[in-house]
């Protein structure tokens, strides 16, 4: 009698179960016809138990959060181009290009449905914000090292990064040319 054996379980590394546990989060995100955003079907997808999502990230929130800000911190930092204007030109128009993809829109609706509604969210939602800032706060360094005068961030937030995200999240499309340049002039002052 030839009995089946049971498949052997592959041992994954804890980054190859956070980049499988990831890249779930945004394909189900992606999928207009996918089945709903919760614990067990993001560990289902990834192949993983769901116990172990809760026991590394705790809730759908941090979960949210966490793959949004690794996402984004993929394409961080960018090059140095020599100048401020040109390293806040090129941050913006890498995030209209992302935000352009199904992955960017989807992390866009991530991080509306990580909205924190507790204490301890809200704590880790602006540990995720603070890395997600490094990358402006790169640029600023640089540009001080340069013996520029860079925005302070919130001006930087306001002006530049926040337009992008207001725009994703009310699902108005980017404008197709010279957007990124038009709000870096607003935000330095000038043309360059």
């Amino acid at each position: 009698m030839n009995q089946k054996q049971p498949a052997a379980r592959v041992r994954r590394s804890p980054e190859q179960v956070r980049a499988a546990v990831h890249q779930a989060v945004v394909d189900l995100l992606s999928d207009p016809e996918g089945e709903e955003l919760n614990i067990p079907a993001i560990a289902q997808r990834a192949g993983v138990n769901h116990t172990s999502v809760y026991r590394r990230w705790g809730g759908l929130d941090a979960l949210l959060a966490d793959t949004v800000t690794t996402r984004l911190e993929r394409n961080s930092p960018l090059n140095d181009t020599g100048s401020l204007r040109g390293d806040l030109l090129a941050w913006a128009e890498a995030s209209v290009a992302s935000m352009r993809t199904p992955e960017g829109r989807a992390l866009v609706r991530a991080v509306i449905l990580s909205m924190p509604s507790g204490t301890q969210a809200q704590a880790e939602r602006a540990e995720h914000f603070r890395r997600r800032m490094r990358s402006i706060e790169q640029i600023r360094e640089r540009a001080t090292a340069r013996g520029e005068d860079p925005p302070p961030l919130e001006e930087i937030l306001d002006q530049l990064i926040a337009p992008f995200y207001i725009r994703a999240i009310f699902g108005l499309d980017l404008p197709d040319a010279g957007y990124p340049q038009l709000l870096v002039n607003r935000l330095l002052g000038g043309a360059s």
